[in-house]
């Protein structure tokens, strides 16, 4: 269990650590000026971020939890953990307007991931499905 944990974590790391290498590369060729510590502040930021989604996904593992019920919970704790690292890194500023859009675009790409594991999900459960049924 403890294996899988830092294995989940570490995943988490390295996609944080490739948003980061993509924001450092748009920064250096938009000739953007950036400190050491603002860079450091994002990567830490994107570190976290990837740490949590890799660990979150324990939940779609609960085996008691229907399928609608750990995509509220995931959802709900994912929004709410985005939120807390965005707004102090400065991802989306102080106010109502941007938090709501932050949320609307959160919200976006969650359906378009969700939706794209479905998809994916479901040929790979009827694939199975066809496979048992020229077995028989």
């Amino acid at each position: 269990m403890i294996k899988e944990i830092l294995r989940r974590g570490l995943y988490g790391i390295a996609f944080g650590g490739i948003a980061t290498f993509i924001a450092l590369t748009i920064i250096k060729f938009a000739h953007f000026e950036e400190t050491a510590a603002e860079v450091w502040n994002h990567m830490l930021a994107s570190f976290g971020l990837g740490i949590y989604f890799g660990l979150a996904s324990y939940i779609f593992e609960t085996e008691k939890w229907s399928p609608l019920r750990k995509t509220i919970t995931h959802y709900t704790l994912s929004i709410f953990v985005y939120i807390l690292i965005a707004l102090p890194v400065g991802w989306i500023p102080f106010n109502f307007k941007a938090v709501a859009i932050g949320i609307l675009l959160f919200t976006v790409l969650y359906s378009l991931y969700w939706t794209g594991f479905f998809i994916y999900y479901k040929r790979n459960v009827d694939s199975m499905n066809e496979q048992l049924g020229k077995n028989r």
